[in-house]
């Protein structure tokens, strides 16, 4: 502890001084005085609610063509009418049953009645008539002498296709694929099948479009063509060039029972037509056994 010092004044007086350590004290306390006084508060901290994070949503299971969500809606042009009209017409007269609906309607409906009331081998008779009428022989003679098989006819075909069927089966696309170790635009894939999709039947789509199709390709224009339907997504591909494999995937699809027209009873107009409408629904009876016996897919 530092002492105090005595310090004599000139005029003859005595003062005491104090220690450094006193002076420096005092004038920090002087200081403390002179500040601001600082008052602290003490505040209860805020609670943050958080917000509850979502579950994640779980990804949409694509559907078959059983559970198809999204029709696709059609606007033909007036030669799309004509086409539609003109096949409907041609398939109603090789049948002997009419109807009087318009549009891709009414070759839906003349599609439907003759996979209900025929046989299969006759189904592909009826269709292959059809088409032999919709074409005249000296057409299609022509074709087949003019141009044989090669990639030229080939890739000809898949363009012609494109451009003049998508009333038929919708809209689409040329694409190249391997052909004798050559790559060649002979492929028309069909995002998804015009025929399929309004009637959501295998056995429609393989017995009345499918096979009869590639037949008559092959026998009336010489050109083989190898139609290979999904029945997941209703695409399809048309591979002109390549024979269809004998053990073909397409003919063992089970068929799609909630909502193929074959199977739900779909009514059907007989305006004329050359069966009895007393042996109607016998007629209907028997081709459903006829069809299982026959190995068709509905």
């Amino acid at each position: 502890m530092e002492a105090a010092a005595l310090v004599l004044l000139p005029q003859g007086g005595l003062t005491v001084k104090a220690p450094p350590s006193c002076v420096i004290k005092q004038s920090h306390a002087r200081r403390i005085k002179r500040c601001s006084t600082v008052r602290s508060v003490m505040v209860r901290p805020q609670e943050v609610t958080l917000a509850p994070i979502p579950a994640p949503t779980p990804a949409p299971v694509r559907e078959t063509v059983a559970g198809a969500t999204a029709t696709t809606v059609y606007h033909d042009t007036w030669f799309d009418n004509l086409a539609i009209g003109y096949l409907s017409r041609q398939l109603q007269a090789a049948s002997g049953l009419k109807n009087a609906k318009p549009g891709y309607e009414g070759l839906i409906e003349a599609a439907v009645a003759i996979s209900r009331i025929f046989r299969l081998e006759t189904q592909g008779e009826i269709v292959a008539k059809a088409l032999e009428q919709a074409m005249p022989s000296y057409i299609v003679t022509m074709i087949k002498v003019m141009m044989p098989p090669s990639k030229f006819s080939r890739e000809y075909f898949a363009a012609f296709t494109t451009i003049f069927f998508p009333w038929l089966v919708g809209p689409c696309e040329v694409k190249e694929s391997e052909v004798n170790g050559t790559r060649e635009k002979n492929v028309v894939f069909i995002p998804k099948c015009r025929f399929l999709e309004s009637t959501n039947c295998v056995g429609m789509c393989t017995n009345l479009c499918k096979i009869p199709s590639q037949k008559f390709m092959q026998e009336s224009l010489g050109v083989s063509v190898y139609m290979s339907p999904n029945f997941e997504d209703m695409s399809c591909e048309m591979i002109f060039g390549q024979q269809p494999p004998e053990d073909d995937p397409a003919l063992k699809q089970p068929c799609f029972r909630t909502k193929c027209m074959e199977v739900t009873g779909r009514d059907i107009s007989t305006d004329s037509t050359n069966i009895p409408l007393s042996s109607y629904a016998f007629l209907l009876l028997y081709a459903g056994i006829a069809k299982q016996n026959y190995g068709v897919n509905c």
